[in-house]
C-alpha cells in the first residue's frame, strides 16, 4: 500500500482494508486538531490508488470492509469516487461495506441523488465530527459549520440511504460553556438522530492553536469529573430512534456503550454512580487518542 502523512481511521474500522485515496484533510482548520498540520490536502492520482486496490485483491482477502482514508474523502468529485467504489466493487467483491470520513462540506457538495448512487456502488457508512451542538463553540473551534448546517447535512446521509456516525468531543467548550455545550450538543444529536455517536474527551495536542490558548490561559481544560457531568447532561438530552452511543474510545474516562433508547437511564445510572465514586475512572496515564 502506499500510504503518505498520518493515517486515521475510526476505532471501528480497525479490521478494515484502509485504502488511501486523499492525503491530509480539507480543511485542516479545527483549532483542536493536530493529525494533518503543516499537511497539504490532495487527491492521490488514480493509477496509485487502483495498484493498491490490486494489492488489497490479493493480500486482504479476509477483511470485509473498506476504509477510505484520510480526513475526508467524500470531497473527491463524483465522477472519480464513483470509478473508485466501482474498482473496489469488481476487484474486492467479497467486500460487504466502504466507508469514509465526511464534512458538512464535502457532504454539501452532493446531491441527494448523487450520495444515494455512492450507496448504491457500497458507500455504506460516514463519519463526520459534530464536536458540539453549539455554535459560540463551534465558531471558537473554527469548525467551519453550524450545528444547524450540520444536522441537515447529517439528515441528508441517512436519507440518502447511507449509515451515519457522529463523533463530539466531551470538554472542547472548556469550563465557561460546558453545560451549555452538552446540552445543546444533545439536543443536535436528538435532530440528527445518527445511527452512532461516539463521545469523545478532550486530550490537548502541542502544537495547535487550542493548546497554545490554553498555555496562555485563555482555555480552560475540565477535570475528569467535570468531563463526567459533561457526558452525563449531553446523554440526558439525548434521544436517538435507533442507535448506540458509544463514549469507549481511549480517551475517555469511564467507557460506556448504550443502544439507545433502551439502555438510556441505565447508563445515566451508571454515570451517576462514577459520580459517587462508586465506579473508578481511567487514569491518566492509560488515555490516548
Amino acid at each position: 500500500m502506499h500510504y503518505e502523512g498520518n493515517i486515521i481511521r475510526p476505532p471501528s474500522e480497525a479490521n478494515s482494508i484502509l485504502l488511501q485515496v486523499t492525503v491530509g484533510c480539507s480543511r485542516n482548520k479545527c483549532t483542536f486538531c493536530g493529525t494533518y498540520r503543516g499537511e497539504r490536502f490532495k487527491i492521490k492520482k488514480d493509477p496509485v490508488i487502483l495498484e493498491d486496490i490490486a494489492f488489497a485483491a490479493r493480500y486482504c482477502r479476509r477483511q470485509r470492509r473498506v476504509f477510505l482514508c484520510d480526513g475526508d474523502a467524500l470531497i473527491i468529485p463524483q465522477k472519480r469516487l464513483m470509478f473508485i467504489l466501482q474498482e473496489i466493487r469488481r476487484q474486492l467483491p467479497w467486500v460487504t461495506r466502504v466507508g469514509a470520513y465526511a464534512n458538512a462540506k464535502s457532504i454539501g457538495m452532493k446531491t441527494r441523488e448523487e450520495l444515494q448512487a455512492l450507496r448504491g456502488e457500497g458507500l455504506g457508512i460516514l463519519y463526520m465530527g459534530l464536536e458540539t451542538g453549539d455554535d459560540v463553540t463551534l465558531e471558537r473551534i473554527n469548525k467551519g459549520a453550524t450545528a444547524r448546517r450540520m444536522i441537515e447535512m447529517g439528515r441528508k446521509v441517512k436519507a440518502a440511504g447511507i449509515k451515519l456516525s457522529v463523533t463530539v468531543i466531551l470538554g472542547i467548550a472548556g469550563r465557561d460553556r460546558s453545560e451549555i455545550h452538552a446540552e445543546a450538543t444533545g439536543k443536535a444529536l436528538t435532530a440528527m438522530d445518527p445511527n452512532y455517536v461516539g463521545a469523545l474527551s478532550l486530550m490537548l495536542i502541542p502544537g495547535t492553536p487550542l493548546y497554545e490558548e490554553h498555555a496562555a490561559g485563555r482555555f480552560t481544560l475540565i477535570s475528569p469529573v467535570e468531563m463526567l457531568r459533561e457526558l452525563r447532561v449531553m446523554l440526558a438530552h439525548t434521544d436517538l430512534g435507533r442507535g448506540l452511543f458509544h463514549a469507549n474510545h481511549a480517551s475517555n474516562y469511564l467507557p460506556i456503550k448504550a443502544r439507545l433508547p433502551k439502555e438510556k437511564e441505565a447508563t445515566l445510572a451508571l454515570i451517576d454512580r462514577a459520580l459517587d465514586g462508586a465506579v473508578p475512572l481511567k487514569p491518566e496515564w492509560l488515555r490516548a487518542l
